[in-house]
């Protein structure tokens, strides 16, 4: 499916998913392949994001869509990027102060307390840490940047419009995080979560696909987190 025919259909479906403030994650049988191709991908894309605190415009579009099958969380971002800033760098280098990224923020449990960060730049480059929440509002966390998602796949594609990057999340990795009350999930089973892309382009845009109402903490608002709600 061409981009622009996914245009015309994620306006629709971001507009119903943002007013009931659910995000749908469907159930796919089909094998997926983590390339960083969406040629392949049979589900529309929801976006564009927008600015996280405001709500505003973005001046390049972010658009993303989720699937899970028994195993594994799937994420696919396609970004809208005219001036790709970054390069391949080790694992868990701090990519989110210097090149064009996405990331996924996930709390299983949506207690606040701790939650995953995933940040994936244009080359295919991850990191992956666990926030605890070390104050009573959480205006300070605890960042365990050792902490590792055993068997997580991420593969970007540069194209003529700008990049792609899919994601691969196994569940039982997840299953290990001390007192994170996760349990796979099952048809009806909602997280807590959100997704994000740093664009480092003529100014620095911080967007979101569901904006945040306050902005006191940045992108680091567990209790704004929009709810992804997992469907046949």
């Amino acid at each position: 499916m061409k981009f622009e025919q996914y245009l015309i259909i994620s306006f629709l479906v971001y507009s119903i998913s943002i007013c009931s403030q659910n995000i749908p994650v469907y159930k796919t049988n089909d094998l997926i392949t983590v390339d960083g191709n969406l040629s392949d991908w049979k589900r529309p894309l929801l976006g564009p994001f927008v600015i996280h605190n405001s709500g505003e415009k973005v001046l390049q579009n972010t658009y993303v869509s989720f699937l899970w099958d028994d195993e594994n969380l799937y994420i696919a971002y396609n970004c809208t990027d005219s001036n790709i800033i970054g390069k391949p760098q080790t694992k868990d280098a701090q990519i989110f102060y210097t090149d064009d990224l996405v990331e996924i923020f996930i709390d299983p449990d949506g207690d606040g307390q701790n939650y995953v960060e995933i940040g994936v730049n244009a080359f295919s480059t991850n990191y992956d840490l666990l926030l605890r929440c070390i104050s009573p509002e959480c205006g300070g966390w605890k960042t365990e940047i050792d902490f590792n998602i055993k068997g997580m796949e991420t593969v970007s594609n540069i194209n003529s419009e700008g990049y792609t990057v899919e994601i691969k999340i196994p569940f039982t990795s997840l299953e290990k995080i001390k007192n994170a009350n996760f349990s796979k999930p099952k048809t009806g089973t909602k997280w807590k979560a959100n997704v994000f892309r740093i664009d480092y382009g003529k100014m620095i845009e911080y967007q979101a696909l569901q904006p945040y109402k306050s902005l006191k903490f940045g992108f680091h608002q567990p209790g704004e987190f929009a709810v992804f709600e997992f469907l046949e």
